[in-house]
């Protein structure tokens, strides 16, 4: 997540100095701290946040948890990891649901924060989830909000109530009103009500969103905040808290290259939770917001658990089933390899999805380099073959991917390129079907995949690994042997199994169950 980039790696740089201590120090700890504050700082947390934060951070990490720690330097990591979770809310707070619906939601925030898109995105994913949301148009006075709405409206394939025109004709406490009596009349489940924005706090804005409130009497009032707002998102929050009451917080352009404070700031500040992030420009670029899940990926621990949730939305189980099947008998084809890339194209940003692995916060050179038409130009040169070319890519000869380079709009570099990725592809995805472990050319075995499939050659120069004569020293080095597999995998300062952070044993039987039913 791009906002969190700058913090992510500040962090991430200041404990990968603490993991050659065998003990910490108390000098360590304050240095630690004092890293932590100036990136906590420079990332527009609020002050008073920050120094709480730290505060709590240093006592425990001169505490007997980490002194017995067998591992300190991640025991630290693993504090940092559950006060970050705390300062963002700790448990993830979902929607209030109406006793009788409809359930009313009602927007409130600035001009500019992205409340119209924002309304748009949260009854796209409320139609997902199988309810039937009214948009109601009550941004009467800036011009053409009622017309974008309702553009908004109809890419969401959602209805909406527009009785009155806008740009400054209309009253928009009443339309808010009507809305909720046509929403029961029409029998939608949701209603979400789009108020009108200020560029800034101000008494006529605070009077209008407080009389639609108590018009309305809305089960959630979601205070829209734009995240690269900085400072002023704690003064522009406790406004909106005593002028509308708002009981839950959505942050917007989180994807934007932004310091992110006001996600660290809020939470403490107005004791409201976050409850959803608007991640993209797209109305899919849209999440519950999770205080655990959002401090793995401030910390580089990754995000497995939201990355198999866009998994199962976008991927078709008994397809998936089909190509598996096609995977261990060597009957994978190009035309498969194509449905697998469409399909991934529909779970979102390939780029984002990457970054919710554990440890790519030091590849973000690699990320932010990945260019997602590469998917589209691949797709175009296979639908540029023949089915008899893509079942069999054997009988390319010179002239055929000559044909298919003009087709596509390549090189004929371009055509080999893919069809040696898709040999490579094939034989990695085989190797998984019948339960080995990948391995990239290059790269051996992929870390934190279990053993090997075949026999390990030995560490070291010449035939074998040197041991040592001593027993006691050689069996330091086994130990070392051992521990070294569990860093390779996880995050850019190697908190193993021991942190919390890494997934639970519930989260690993639930991937494994996925994972199972892909390879059956």
């Amino acid at each position: 997540m791009a906002t969190f980039g700058n913090l992510s790696a500040r962090l991430t740089e200041t404990f990968k100095n603490l993991r050659s201590k065998g003990k910490l120090s108390a000098a360590d700890v304050d240095g630690t701290v004092r890293e932590i504050r100036r990136a906590l700082l420079e990332a527009d947390v609020a002050l008073d946040v920050v120094k709480a934060f730290t505060a709590t951070v240093r006592e425990r990490a001169l505490g007997d948890e980490v002194n017995q720690a067998l591992n300190p330097a991640q025991q630290v990591v693993q504090i940092v990891n559950e006060e970050l979770v705390g300062i963002l809310g700790g448990e993830q707070r979902r929607l209030q649901f109406a006793k009788n619906p409809p359930t009313i939601i009602m927007l409130a925030g600035l001009q500019g924060a992205g409340k119209t898109t924002l309304a748009g995105k949260l009854a796209k994913w409320l139609r997902d989830q199988g309810h039937t949301p009214l948009l109601v148009a009550c941004d009467l006075q800036r011009p053409n909000a009622v017309t974008q709405l309702g553009v908004v409206a109809e890419q969401a394939g959602v209805d909406i109530y527009a009785p009155e025109p806008g740009n400054g004709v209309g009253d928009p406490v009443r339309v808010a009103k009507d809305g909720v009596a046509e929403a029961r009349r029409t029998q939608h489940d949701f209603v979400i009500i789009d108020t009108a924005g200020r560029l800034g706090v101000d008494a006529e804005l605070m009077q209008q969103a407080s009389d639609i409130r108590k018009a309305t009497d809305p089960d959630e009032v979601l205070f829209v905040i734009d995240a690269m707002i900085g400072q002023d998102a704690v003064a522009t929050a406790q406004a909106f808290q005593e002028g509308v009451d708002f009981t839950g917080v959505v942050l917007t352009k989180l994807d934007g290259d932004a310091r992110g404070g006001a996600a660290l700031s809020i939470r403490s500040v107005t004791g409201r939770p976050i409850l959803f992030a608007s991640t993209g420009e797209g109305l899919g670029d849209f999440e519950p917001f999770h205080p655990d899940r959002m401090a793995s990926r401030i910390l580089d621990l990754g995000d497995i658990l939201t990355l198999i949730e866009q998994a199962q939305q976008a991927f078709d189980e008994e397809e998936a089933r089909k190509v598996a099947e096609k995977i261990a008998s060597d009957a994978f084809t190009l035309d498969d390899f194509l449905g697998q890339m469409q399909q991934l194209r529909k779970a979102g940003s390939i780029k984002k999805m990457m970054g919710m692995l554990p440890g790519m916060g030091k590849m973000k050179e690699q990320l932010d380099s990945f260019d997602e038409r590469e998917i589209v130009r691949t797709e175009a040169i296979i639908q540029s073959m023949t089915r008899e070319e893509r079942q069999n890519p054997k009988i390319l000869n010179g002239s055929r991917r000559l044909r298919i380079a003009k087709g596509s709009g390549v090189t004929v570099t371009d055509v080999n390129q893919l069809v040696q990725r898709f040999e490579q592809a094939a034989k990695m995805m085989k190797t998984v079907a019948r339960g080995g472990v990948p391995q990239i050319p290059g790269m051996g075995p992929m870390p934190g995949m279990g053993g090997h499939g075949g026999k390990k050659k030995p560490q070291g120069k010449g035939k074998g690994a040197k041991r040592s004569g001593n027993p006691a020293k050689r069996a330091q080095e086994a130990a070392g042997a051992v521990a070294r597999p569990a860093q390779a995998g996880g995050s850019g300062f190697g908190l193993g199994a021991g942190g919390k952070a890494q997934p639970s044993e519930e989260e690993l039987a639930k991937l494994q169950q996925m994972l199972g039913k892909g390879l059956r």
